[in-house]
């Protein structure tokens, strides 16, 4: 017996439907969102305004940057932590993703965009749901993605109107079945009272080393379309990023695992197991596979495994928001949480960092791009600070 629920606590139909119908879907994320970048104009390569460039999936589009923390109130602007809230019980989630509202879901507070002054302009060409086809060019296999071209003929357009710079490269996790996992995983806990790691574990080391394949074959299309725009290898540089875990270890949960606060009150349905596992030995995993890609490759590594360390969702470090403690990054979960009855938002954002998840690492790419080009470096953050507090370290 893994642990015991009281029954009278056990969730509503409803809830568990919501995470098995819905297959808990947490699409990791252009219309060619050129933001800031010059008209129609084309410059030849290395002129026009510097750029940062986005690519990949949701961990670097911006997904959950409509949250500023997670809070159990359902109406009005959910204690604060509701950034499309427009009045009463309207929301508009068009005021943080724009025209990808829904889809790709580029929010204002994304990576690229809370880096600060980097570059002149910020270009985010990544997409929650893509995978590494999505990123290749067309001609070597790329696959349109949500009615967009693959995001490499997307940066074809971008390097030949801007002089870019950096391009941070988030992919690898939709190929992993990340979505899978932590559907997988809450299904465990929630229905099946039974462990999900070891199935979990089985499965991605049966697929780690394709998709490792294809994360370098990403980097090596970028660099063919900047070639092809004029650009030499050393006139910028790709940051090829890691994944923070969005859930804290089971010792630093601050609910049981033996009744239903973790599902209804933290939105955090795992058991410890399954925890530590996703916590000390899956993203490590992909972490340290990734480090290699990026060696192999010639291209920076941020490794983000710890970036999120006392701030997931349900840490014991931090906390909801309420009304007697407000939405704040020094206190409040960096993470979006798991909403299994459906009442904020949409489940795509469930387990992305959020607002001030996306400020932090934004820090964090600021403080890789000071750093030569070539080098390899974690970010973490400072306890009880805001993402100014983000430090880089040695990768393990």
């Amino acid at each position: 017996m893994i642990g015991f629920r009281n029954a009278s606590k056990c969730p509503a139909r409803s809830r568990v439907r919501r995470l098995a119908g819905a297959g808990l879907v947490l699409p990791l994320t252009v219309s060619a969102l050129v933001a800031g970048s010059a008209g129609t104009s084309v410059a030849s390569s290395g002129t026009g305004p510097t750029a940062v460039v986005s690519m990949g999936d949701s961990y670097i589009s911006g997904e959950a940057g409509r949250w500023k923390g997670n809070s159990l109130t359902n109406s009005g602007n959910r204690t604060g932590t509701d950034r499309a809230w427009v009045s009463g019980s309207t929301y508009d989630p068009a005021k943080v993703y724009g025209t990808t509202a829904g889809g790709c879901h580029r929010s204002d507070s994304a990576e690229v965009k809370s880096a600060g002054a980097i570059a002149d302009v910020a270009v985010n060409l990544a997409c929650s749901g893509a995978i590494s086809e999505n990123v290749f060019r067309a001609s070597n296999g790329g696959v349109p993605f949500k009615g967009e071209a693959p995001q490499a003929d997307q940066l074809a357009a971008v390097a030949a109107a801007n002089n870019v710079k950096v391009i941070a490269l988030s992919i690898g996790g939709n190929d992993l079945g990340f979505a899978d996992i932590i559907k997988d995983c809450a299904l465990d806990f929630v229905i099946w009272n039974s462990y999900c790691y070891d199935d979990q574990q089985y499965g991605v080391d049966q697929k780690i080393d394709g998709v490792m394949a294809n994360v370098g074959k990403s980097v090596d299309e970028i660099r063919a379309v900047m070639r092809a725009a004029g650009y030499t290898d050393s006139s910028y540089r790709i940051v090829l990023q890691s994944y923070p875990s969005p859930i804290p270890r089971g010792a630093e949960n601050r609910y049981t695992q033996s009744d239903w606060s973790r599902l209804n009150t933290g939105g955090c349905p795992f058991w410890n197991r399954d925890s530590d596992w996703a916590r000390d030995s899956l993203v490590p995993q992909i972490a340290g596979r990734l480090k290699g890609v990026a060696a192999a490759k010639g291209v920076q590594f941020l490794d983000l495994r710890d970036m999120m360390q006392g701030r997931e969702v349900c840490a014991k470090a931090s906390q909801q928001v309420t009304t007697s403690s407000p939405a704040s990054a020094k206190t409040s979960e960096w993470a979006r949480w798991i909403d299994s009855s459906e009442t904020q938002g949409l489940v795509q954002e469930s387990m992305h960092p959020n607002y001030f998840g996306q400020l932090a690492v934004g820090r964090c790419l600021a403080l890789a791009v000071a750093q030569p080009a070539n080098s390899a470096a974690g970010c973490k953050n400072t306890a009880g600070a805001d993402q100014t507090g983000m430090f880089l370290t040695p990768t393990p």
